[in-house]
């Protein structure tokens, strides 16, 4: 078990498309998600929200721009996969959590060292941002023995000094509180301790699917992302 502690890096809200996702935030909180850009090697495109403390959310949806090449690997967060797009049907939703890994701990290092706990570690560049982040080989969420279905967070170590927090407009959103349900919660929240991220989310047991659940304070009061 590692003792080193992880922080929040960000929430992920998944849609169909920004617009629907941006929508979706801010009717939830008040408050639209704006700017962001493409991600090339994942044939994806995002808008952010600031979230007080060096945390912000993230909407994310395929970028019907980009261009599929015969090696282009499978999106991040299951975004090609048919249950996530049966799922965003219904529209926007709550579907992942990103953990960072601070320095001086190198995140390509600790993977290479528990392939069978930490997925591939991929080189990511948005703008002038640059980042490692944990992505399966399929494009599947993190899981530990089978059981993670967004609730075990990807990882993320940033290469620049900057941090998108640092950018992004002001807000007044603070995030009070992540939960995460799960049927196999056990083994989730092994991983979890595992990682040195058991206090970032509070887990509870479900007969049904897994879901996360954000509580954020907002300027209009208490809102919860689901």
């Amino acid at each position: 078990m590692t003792a080193h502690t992880l922080r929040l890096d960000h929430l992920v809200v998944s849609a169909r498309t920004l617009d629907e996702g941006t929508q979706y935030v801010a009717d939830t909180l008040g408050i639209a998600p704006s700017g962001g850009g493409a991600h090339p090697s994942m044939r994806t495109h995002n808008r952010l929200l600031n979230l007080w403390g060096g945390a912000y959310l993230e909407v994310i949806a395929i970028d019907p721009d980009a261009q599929d090449t015969a090696n282009a690997r499978p999106r991040l967060f299951a975004l090609d996969d048919p249950a996530t797009h049966a799922r965003l049907a219904n529209g926007p939703y709550l579907s992942h959590w990103v953990a960072r890994v601070e320095r001086p701990k190198n995140l390509a290092l600790w993977q290479q060292q528990y392939p069978q706990r930490i997925p591939t570690v991929v080189p990511m560049t948005r703008g002038d941002f640059t980042w490692s982040l944990t992505v399966a080989d399929d494009g599947a969420f993190p899981a530990w023995q089978g059981a993670g279905d967004g609730i075990v967070p990807s990882l993320i170590q940033w290469d620049t000094p900057r941090h998108p927090s640092t950018v992004l407009p002001e807000t007044g959103l603070l995030l009070k509180s992540l939960k995460g349900w799960h049927p196999r919660v056990d083994l989730v929240a092994q991983q979890l301790q595992w990682l040195g991220a058991e206090a970032l989310i509070a887990l509870e047991s479900t007969d049904g699917a897994p879901a996360l659940g954000a509580e954020i304070e907002t300027p209009s009061g208490l809102r919860t992302l689901k």
